[in-house]
């Protein structure tokens, strides 16, 4: 028994000095026991934290664990940390990032066909905010590139992986940024890429 509490201990520890998921994998040999038991422990850190109702939770996201600050404060942190610098999103491109994570992997020509404008500007700067990558080619004449959303999507949107995405009925009836309103701010304005990006390392047909 108080070998396992050492351990429990250890993992908090391990996962407490973290600033991004760590994996079940990584976690298990850090403490040197089976993947098994970390599970076991991780899920028993995930519990007691639920029910000590605090300021934060233990989460498995983006395929790893981390802790997250609870939603129950998020309304009093954003008014105490307001100056803090937040990523901006506009409409369209919070609307292109839905779309994009429902129907990936997905050509910018089929993004435009679902949203009836140009998604060239919204895609580009998804890429640069690290939230989409090129993940290949479509097999057909051309072989224009697709893209698919990045481990750091999943981050920002708390999610372990694409399957625990809520089902909408239709994609576009998403209210996307009730997944997550801390990870970004929505705007009207023009969506612009940050000048420290290399555009250079997009695709050709952003360019």
């Amino acid at each position: 028994m108080e070998d396992r509490k050492y351990l429990r201990g250890l993992l908090e520890a391990l996962l407490f000095i973290s600033s991004t998921p760590i994996k079940l994998s990584s976690l298990a040999k850090s403490c040197g026991i089976e993947k098994t038991e970390a599970r076991e422990l991780l899920d028993e850190l995930i519990l007691d934290y639920e029910e000590r109702e605090g300021g934060f939770l233990l989460r498995e996201i983006a395929g790893g664990y981390q802790f997250i600050t609870s939603q129950t404060y998020s309304e009093a942190l954003s008014h105490i940390f307001k100056d803090k610098k937040r990523e901006t999103l506009s409409r369209g491109t919070l609307d292109t990032l839905a779309i994009l994570a429902y129907k990936q992997p997905i050509t910018l020509s089929e993004l435009d066909e679902i949203r009836g404008v140009s998604s060239r500007a919204m895609v580009a700067s998804l890429i640069s905010k690290k939230l989409v990558k090129a993940v290949g080619q479509k097999e057909v004449p051309g072989r224009p590139t697709l893209y698919g959303t990045t481990n750091e999507f999943l981050i920002h949107f708390g999610l372990s992986k694409l399957a625990d995405l809520p089902t909408p009925v239709e994609v576009k009836e998403l209210k996307f940024e009730e997944l997550s309103p801390e990870s970004f701010e929505i705007t009207d304005e023009p969506e612009v890429i940050n000048p420290d990006f290399d555009t250079n390392s997009l695709p050709e047909e952003l360019r």
